[in-house]
């Protein structure tokens, strides 16, 4: 019981707080011992732009618009909007502009088959994809391309802000975990690579992208990933962000965070090589503790931290096993609480982070049965977010 004990708080510790660390120090090390490389600003290669939308009519007007206004010269950025399945006239909208080629099938097959049938087209070196529900600030294009100018970059990871739109409650507590993440993508790229792109922002060189399988639920952290095993790194691009407003309530974030789970699972599977540290040494050291972990041990190994902390606290084996069983009941107190808080839009502090940490795990369990089950389609129904107006 006791080495479960150490075991389960080592793993966790060192998933969400330890491994930050542990990079941290790499990267001081690293920089200490390098020269800093400065890019050239006038760096400006032709680009083109994927928008994936489905059924986005009431925000794609905005999102045009915010297209339209990138800083980036008109003559080197071409524009894909690729509206498939969306029967709420989103492509009549799209094909308002001239600026823009606007693709459509009546026939929805997912985001994955509408990315593999949009870069068909494309002939530019560098292709950027980004969501039809979120806003670019103006030089995010600009900072992209920036990282091009290392040949060992293959792809760029663009910045994800959740915007918080009017009472959020708990599921708003999104942006609080985007913020930690986003810490700890800064880190993995000064190390060597960003774990795989968020779908939001990210770009790759258009020579290295490969067609994706049409069943892949998570195409951004495939085909990203899939870069890393070509020999190139991911560099992460924080001053170029895509903005979204939260889930609008606690039952589409739930589905959201399902759907991510299921399709980490089916990652893993589909990207098992990586998993092999003497193929890639770096790579999989910061694949397995930043992303593999998250999936598999951690989760696991939170009832057996509860579960062996309780029979060794009723078994009188010290006051430190007492602590740590009291500390999750406190922990686990509030996350249910935040829960029920949740459930009614009421905004509690103290119960955001205890929830929505209890909330995305046991979403993995969930996650994993549909995987198993092969409940999980790549048609995916979208979460609906909640409605703002977003200055970019």
């Amino acid at each position: 019981m006791t080495i479960l004990f150490y075991t389960s708080l080592f793993i966790l510790f060192y998933n969400y707080i330890g491994y930050g660390f542990l990079v941290g120090i790499l990267v001081g090390c690293k920089r200490l011992l390098s020269r800093i490389h400065k890019e050239s600003t006038a760096f400006e290669p032709a680009v083109t732009l994927i928008v994936a939308a489905y059924n986005e009519a009431a925000f794609i007007p905005e999102k045009i618009k915010n297209t339209l206004e990138l800083d980036y010269p008109a003559d080197k950025l071409e524009i894909i909007f690729i509206t498939d399945g969306s029967n709420d006239g989103s492509e009549k909208i799209v094909q308002q502009y001239s600026r823009i080629t606007s693709m459509h099938e009546n026939e929805r097959k997912g985001k994955t088959a509408a990315i593999n049938r949009a870069m068909q087209s494309v002939h530019t070196p560098l292709v950027i994809f980004c969501d039809a529900n979120t806003l670019l600030n103006a030089a995010a294009v600009k900072h992209i391309v920036q990282h091009y100018q290392d040949p060992r970059t293959g792809g760029v990871a663009g910045e994800k802000k959740v915007m918080q739109a009017g009472n959020s409650g708990a599921a708003g507590t999104e942006g609080i975990y985007w913020k930690y993440e986003s810490v700890l993508k800064r880190l993995d790229a000064a190390l060597y690579t960003v774990v795989g792109a968020a779908g939001e922002l990210f770009s790759v060189r258009t020579a290295l992208f490969t067609p994706v399988e049409p069943e892949v639920i998570l195409d951004d952290f495939i085909i990203s990933l899939r870069v890393n095993q070509m020999g190139y790194r991911i560099a992460y691009a924080p001053d170029a962000f895509a903005m979204e407003t939260p889930s609008a309530g606690i039952t589409e974030e739930h589905k959201r965070k399902i759907r991510i789970s299921a399709g980490g699972f089916q990652s893993i599977v589909m990207l098992r090589a990586l998993l092999n540290v003497f193929r890639y040494p770096l790579l999989s050291f910061q694949y397995i503790s930043h992303r593999v972990l998250r999936w598999t041990l951690s989760p696991l190994s939170l009832p057996i931290l509860f579960i062996s902390a309780a029979v060794l606290t009723f078994q009188g084996a010290g006051s430190w096993y007492q602590f740590i069983f009291a500390a999750q009941v406190i922990f686990y107190i509030l996350a249910v609480t935040g829960f029920f808080l949740a459930k009614r839009d009421i905004k509690f502090k103290p119960c955001y982070i205890p929830f929505y940490f209890l909330f995305m795990n046991v979403a993995i369990y969930e996650g994993f049965f549909r995987y198993i089950r092969k409940q999980q389609s790549a048609v995916w129904e979208k979460a609906r977010r909640e409605t703002a107006v977003m200055n970019a």
